[in-house]
């Protein structure tokens, strides 16, 4: 996925304001047709916030009208996402909700 944002190895609440300020501040440089594709497959150790980034960094692309995907999400984290219902909010690379398997 070329020009995706990564997320950090670590995403919990701990970490979740300081990855979401850096990710909305690279998004807000993207220039307005360059869809929002964001990188989770390095993610280690994570809790329900990196749900929230996520989620927060997908409502920014679309209120600038770009697409918005993520890619690697770890299977355990698309489990929390279908368990909170939001698993087809969090498309992959092709336009597809992220599988919770």
């Amino acid at each position: 996925m070329a020009d995706a944002l990564s997320l950090p190895s670590e995403l919990t609440l701990r970490q979740a304001s300081g990855a979401l300020l850096r990710l909305l501040a690279a998004i807000s440089t993207l220039a307005p047709s360059v869809p929002v594709r964001i990188q989770a497959q390095g993610m280690q150790v994570f809790d329900s916030s990196a749900l929230a980034v996520l989620l927060e960094c997908r409502r920014a692309a679309l209120a600038s009208g770009r697409a918005f995907a993520v890619a690697g999400l770890p299977s355990a984290l698309r489990g929390l996402a279908a368990l909170y219902g939001v698993d087809t909010l969090l498309t992959d690379a092709d336009g597809h909700a992220a599988p919770a398997g």
